[in-house]
């Protein structure tokens, strides 16, 4: 039924320009449509990220969105690392921590949060 149908991640924010900033300005994304008073509508790859207001921003304390960059992960990190991307350190059972990367097996992931809180990660799968 919707197994060949695409999916777009959601995420919740205060203030649409501050998550503009940390959107376009340290993830690089691009506007995939007009800009609204309520919402940015973004293109990632052949997905997109859907970021409207809310008051609810920054409540869910689980990934809310995942970017599979597969060999440029190590490029990825030290690149949102250089603008100021801050990442996240968890203990996770079965994984083993290389300063900000989480890795299990040949799985690598790296953790950030946008400025809400929303929590967003990179895997090299």
């Amino acid at each position: 039924m919707l197994g060949d149908r695409d999916a777009t991640a959601t995420v919740g924010v205060k203030d649409l320009q501050v998550a503009k900033k940390f959107y376009e300005g340290k993830l690089g994304l691009k506007q995939a449509g007009p800009e609204d008073p309520e919402f940015l509508l973004y293109q990632t790859g052949s997905t997109r990220l859907f970021v409207y207001r809310s008051q609810y921003a920054g409540t869910n304390q689980a990934t809310g969105v995942t970017w599979s960059v597969g060999s440029r992960f190590e490029e990825l990190v030290r690149s949102l690392g250089a603008k100021g991307v801050a990442f996240e350190r968890y203990d996770l059972p079965g994984t083993t921590r290389e300063g900000d990367v989480h890795v299990s097996g040949e799985i690598k992931t790296a953790w950030f949060k946008d400025p809400d809180g929303n929590i967003h990660n990179l895997v090299n799968q």
